[in-house]
């Protein structure tokens, strides 16, 4: 006679279950967004930086995204002496539109006086990154690139159903070249793998992330998220072609990226709305703006948003459907890209 209860009862506890189960399972959507901020007329001089300036300019803009009114305690919030903390940056650029030695010297000055002695500053190539100018400092920062072919960590793979063409420095070019010898074919350089760098799996236990604003062709917008994720594989051609840009949310999710992260500084003092990530003087201004925010969605949305407006007043095709990741990643739970969801809040720069 109860057995009918019973079974109701059972189906409501195993649905219940599975509905839990399935909401923890399921990508949490991100809370509202802030993106901070500082705006300096006189952060640069033509093409040139202004140090002095642009270092008030980072420190302000990473004690508000901290809620911190001191510079030290703002570091010691994100960071800890025991950390060995990479600063990627953009070097792509050169000498005029590479992350800005001063936000780069103004975010290691705070690092230091938090006590953080291992820093690594890095990108992937070794000329962008003597072109930009940047050499280890004893005591203060180490300039690392990604050495072609033995940069990447092989227990570190990411899959993408994209393929994309092995050329020489790839991880396992060589290795494929090998066994195909002369008689190869350009589908035997084919592959659906990327290996992540040494330097995000095995160097860097937290990453301040530095990008550039700058579009991108195939992506779109090469700004935080970009900046952690195309130049930290092998193997990455594939992802800067429209039907590879979407795979961008899923490599930043990974586990070497998204929980090392703990702040976004994006260097805005140079904008660039076209021919990207190298520098462009025909689609660039001075901007003399530092941005941050702990949601590296939002500071890319907002650079969509106005390289779309520049765009279209320069008579450029939009961005738009390259940058459709944007939403995706909105969509996983990365972070912002809905305007609503986003406050875009000025601070002081002095």
């Amino acid at each position: 006679m109860h057995r009918p209860v019973i079974a109701v009862a059972a189906a409501l506890v195993f649905f219940t279950r599975f509905f839990a189960e399935a909401q923890e399972d399921a990508p949490q959507k991100a809370p509202p967004s802030t993106v901070y901020f500082a705006q300096d007329y006189d952060a640069m001089d033509q093409l040139e930086e202004k140090p002095g300036v642009t270092r008030r300019m980072v420190d302000q803009v990473v004690m508000a995204a901290t809620h911190e009114t001191d510079i030290v305690r703002a570091w010691r919030s994100l960071v800890s002496p025991n950390d060995k903390v990479g600063i990627k940056i953009a070097a792509t650029g050169g000498h005029y539109f590479a992350t800005h030695h001063g936000v780069v010297d103004a975010i290691a000055a705070g690092l230091q006086a938090a006590g953080v002695s291992r820093v690594i500053v890095w990108d992937r190539d070794a000329d962008d990154l003597a072109a930009a100018g940047f050499v280890s400092r004893r005591g203060f920062y180490e300039v690392r690139s990604t050495p072609t072919g033995i940069g990447y960590d092989r227990k570190a793979p990411f899959s993408a159903p994209i393929l994309g063409k092995l050329i020489w420095g790839d991880t396992v070019f060589q290795e494929k070249q090998r066994k195909i010898g002369k008689a190869s074919f350009e589908a035997d350089q084919l592959s659906s793998i990327s290996y992540f760098s040494n330097i995000l799996t095995q160097d860097v236990t937290k990453i301040i992330n530095v990008p550039v604003f700058s579009d991108s062709p195939g992506c779109g917008v090469g700004g935080a998220v970009y900046n952690l994720t195309v130049p930290n594989l092998d193997n990455w051609r594939r992802f800067v072609q429209p039907d590879g840009a979407p795979s961008l949310p899923d490599i930043y999710a990974d586990d070497h990226i998204r929980p090392k992260v703990v702040i976004n500084i994006m260097d805005a003092l140079l904008a660039q709305y076209a021919g990207g990530p190298r520098f462009n003087p025909n689609y660039s201004f001075a901007l003399n703006r530092i941005y941050a925010s702990k949601d590296p969605v939002a500071l890319d949305a907002n650079v969509f948003r106005l390289i779309q407006k520049w765009r279209v007043e320069a008579r450029l095709p939009s961005i738009a459907k390259e940058a459709e990741w944007l939403s995706d990643a909105e969509e996983m739970g990365l972070g912002n890209f809905a305007e609503p969801k986003i406050t875009l809040q000025q601070v002081s720069a002095r």
